[in-house]
């Protein structure tokens, strides 16, 4: 028989455990208990805020340098309220179905909206909107725009108190007369103006939806921005009009029949209409891409903003270009732009962009910050960085007579002539300089001379010093081009790129970011305190540009091509440059450490057809970089500079230890060069520029020009020196161009800068590897003096 045990009861669970569970049920309770009292408590202190404080807010202020001088105010409150029934009902739906279709029937709050911002901002996401119109009317007329927990949960409880004190129609009319649009318009009257042309009362369905669709952020959904943003705004426009239907606010018969409102152009809102206008928008631009502000932070208002701008500089500037641009017929369709920079800073001291900022068809165009021009020979001081930077010194010899033939600069375009395929390139005036130095090639601008100086640095080391110094292509261009002929200046640039660029010579090898906005503190809605810190770092040696600046002071020398800088009265360095056509004219220098300015001057569009051509303009047969910008320039550092100490040239580098592997015989007679007694030259070039130039009396030896290396397989007699009925030019021998120089911009000084190798440089054409059947010895003689047209030239 089996005995069955006894069953078995499950074990008791520990007294201990369902003490624990109980307590943490109990605090759980408590703590629902206490936040709720907590919410409760909170609501109860919580006042309203006093009513417009939005339209009580200052103005923001845009000061000079010396934080006291106004120069110019914005975000004044441009807002004409109107009552809720002057809007049509269809317009008030749209701004429902844009942002809260259950306005009528919620609380005030949205519990989902707020709970989906909350978990997206737990993950990182993009910041979510989440609002009802109470909660946006909240935070626009009673609170801050900083984005806190504690500004949110103060935004909650007065939506909810707003909502039980204040009417629903009550809320909404307030809602659309301090909403911002963009524009300039904070409310829907003035909004219905700035976008259409009409009142609140007169905007129908199609209008309403596209000023709903706007407001969610009018940088992004104002149609006339650009396409993308016309993109976007009819994609809010749907997306508005749909809401109307599903909520039976408008038949589907008449959404198909709505097509997307036509806008007036953008009316800009700052008070300035001369130059300082452009200034102004600079600072807003600044505003918005360092400090990351939106559209309608800047209308809210309250900002201080120190600018970098010297007042007296700043005066300078205008008053330089007054006086020093052409007149007469013609000349109206002249522009000019110039920036002034601080070397070793960044600091942006002067900028003119323009005469009539707002009016006209270049309004809103700055010419110093979005105009392109080809910057002709002003590039050329990148070539001699680079040759500085290889070791190669300033008293390294090329034989600059004109022309000469490199295969590196051989044209392959359609209908060029047999010497440009073989690689001519020309002197301007087809001067004859003989065998100089790199720092008199400077002075003279000689094209010969930096050809051959390019093909041993190569167009690659070029570009990458320019890249170095801050400077980028603008325009349609990429990126600055490495084709051989970059040495004269093909690639596009901007005047400020321009200045600040040469900034990194004057300080002496640093580069410094340029910036605009000093210090910005905030009052009113804004709590800020920026300062700005210059952004500098080391791209040259100090000794590279210590003899760059030997050489560029030469430029402004007699017998250079600047020496009408000399007025200036203190020392100063720089370059001409000017290209092919007369296209565009510039002249780029600075005072060692002290300050570095930009003027580039253009015609018309800018584009490449003869009538913008600078030519015949003003009294001058043609404008080149060594008259219009550099009497500008002149004139703009004399009135910056007044007052402040005069800054000696540094010592120089004395580069040396590096070898051209093209070498030059130095010819046996003395030189006549117009630079050979130029005081500013380093030691090693002083010594060597007497001997500059080939003997008048005698052809070209073949022992003149050293074959270069293997790599190269130019001839040995890659330059044709006329026979002895060519000099070479004096100290004081007048350009061979036509220009009428008027009487303050006369000089000695040879006009002599960049040609073109290839009959015209833009757009570049790609570099051409050396091949025998290129070189000179190819072309007969009776060929070249039978070409059709001398090659363009640049300067």
């Amino acid at each position: 028989m089996t005995t069955t045990p006894p069953a078995t009861r499950p074990p008791k669970p520990p007294r201990r455990k369902r003490r624990w569970l109980r307590r943490t049920l109990w605090t759980f309770l408590a703590l629902g208990v206490l936040g709720i009292a907590g919410i409760i408590v909170a609501y109860v202190v919580t006042p309203i805020p006093k009513p417009n404080e939005r339209a009580l807010q200052q103005n923001s202020i845009i000061y000079y340098s010396d934080g006291h001088s106004i120069l110019d105010r914005f975000s004044t409150v441009n807002r004409q309220s109107v009552t809720l029934g002057r809007i049509p009902e269809p317009v008030q739906k749209a701004f429902l179905a844009a942002e809260d279709r259950t306005f009528y029937q919620n609380n005030g709050i949205s519990p989902k909206g707020i709970a989906r911002s909350i978990w997206v901002g737990l993950k990182g996401g993009p910041q979510q909107g989440g609002s009802t119109i109470t909660q946006q009317y909240v935070k626009n007329y009673y609170l801050t725009q900083d984005r806190t927990i504690t500004r949110k949960v103060k935004e909650i409880l007065i939506s909810i108190k707003i909502d039980r004190e204040v009417s629903k129609d009550q809320i909404l009319e307030d809602y659309l007369n301090t909403i911002y649009f963009g524009r300039g318009a904070d409310g829907i009257q003035t909004a219905a103006q700035a976008y259409f042309g009409t009142g609140v009362e007169n905007l129908d369905v199609a209008q309403g939806a596209l000023l709903a669709a706007v407001i969610r952020g009018p940088s992004f959904y104002d149609p006339a921005l650009g396409p993308e943003q016309k993109t976007l705004a009819k994609g809010r426009w749907n997306y508005v009009l749909d809401g109307m239907v599903a909520q039976g606010w408008l038949s589907p018969s008449a959404r198909a029949k709505l097509t997307f409102p036509d806008t007036r152009p953008v009316a800009k809102s700052t008070g300035l209409t001369g130059p300082n206008g452009f200034v102004s928008e600079a600072v807003r631009e600044e505003l918005k891409t360092k400090l990351k502000l939106t559209d309608t932070d800047l209308a809210l208002g309250g900002l201080r903003i120190v600018t970098t701008i010297d007042k007296q500089a700043q005066d300078a500037a205008i008053a330089a270009v007054k006086s020093g641009m052409p007149t007469g017929p013609g000349t109206e369709s002249l522009h000019v732009g110039l920036a002034a920079v601080a070397p070793g800073d960044g600091a942006i001291r002067a900028m003119y962009g323009g005469p009539t900022y707002g009016s006209g068809s270049l309004g809103y165009f700055n010419t110093a910050t979005d105009a392109g021009m080809q910057a002709g020979s002003t590039f050329k001081v990148w070539t001699l960085i680079a040759a500085l930077e290889r070791g190669i010194p300033l008293s390294t010899r090329f034989d600059a007579n004109s022309p000469i033939f490199l295969p590196q600069f051989a044209s392959t375009e359609p209908g060029a002539t047999a010497a440009a395929q073989a690689g001519e390139v020309q002197n301007f005036g087809n001067h004859q300089y003989g065998v100089v130095d790199m720092a008199t090639a400077t002075a003279l601008s000689a094209n010969t001379y930096y050809a051959q100086l390019n093909v041993e640095v190569t167009p690659q080391s070029t570009k990458e010093m320019a890249t170095k110094a801050g400077l980028r292509a603008a325009g349609a261009q990429k990126e600055l081009g490495t084709n051989y002929a970059n040495v004269f200046g093909t690639d596009l640039v901007r005047v400020l790129d321009q200045a600040s660029a040469y900034a990194t010579i004057a300080a002496e090898g640093k580069y410094a970011a340029p910036y605009l906005i000093a210090s910005v503190k905030g009052t009113g809605s804004f709590d800020i305190s920026y300062k700005a810190k210059p952004k500098v770092k080391v791209v040259f040696a100090q000794n590279v540009c210590r003899d760059a600046i030997q050489a560029m002071h030469r430029v402004t020398q007699p017998g250079g091509t600047a020496a009408a800088a000399a007025a200036l009265g203190r020392p100063a360095a720089g370059k001409t440059g000017t290209t092919s056509n007369n296209y565009s004219a510039w002249f780029d220098g600075f005072t060692p450490g002290q300050l570095a300015a930009a003027v580039g001057l253009y015609r018309g569009d800018g584009s490449l057809k003869p009538e913008n051509q600078l030519v015949n303009l003003g009294g001058y047969a043609e404008i080149t970089g060594g008259t219009v910008p550099l009497s500008i320039w002149t004139a703009f550092m004399q009135g910056a500079l007044q007052g402040q100490p005069i800054v000696p040239l540094p010592p120089p580098g004395n580069i040396s230890g590096g070898t051209p592997s093209i070498a030059t015989t130095v010819p046996s007679t003395s030189s006549t060069s117009s630079s050979s007694s130029s005081s500013s030259s380093s030691s090693s070039s002083s010594s060597s520029s007497s001997s500059s130039s080939s003997s008048s009396t005698s052809t070209t030896p073949t022992s003149t020009t050293t074959t270069p290396t293997s790599t190269t397989t130019t001839p040995t007699s890659t330059t044709t020196t006329p026979t002895s009925s060519t000099t070479t030019p004096s100290s004081t021998s007048p350009s061979s161009s036509t220009t009428t120089t008027p009487p303050a911009q006369s000089t000695t000084t040879p006009s002599s800068e960049s040609s073109s190798a290839t009959g015209r440089l833009i757009p570049p054409t790609p570099p051409v590897r050396p091949t025998p059947a290129a070189s000179a010895a190819s072309i007969a003689l009776p060929a070249l003096a039978a070409r059709i047209a001398a090659p363009e030239q640049v300067r």
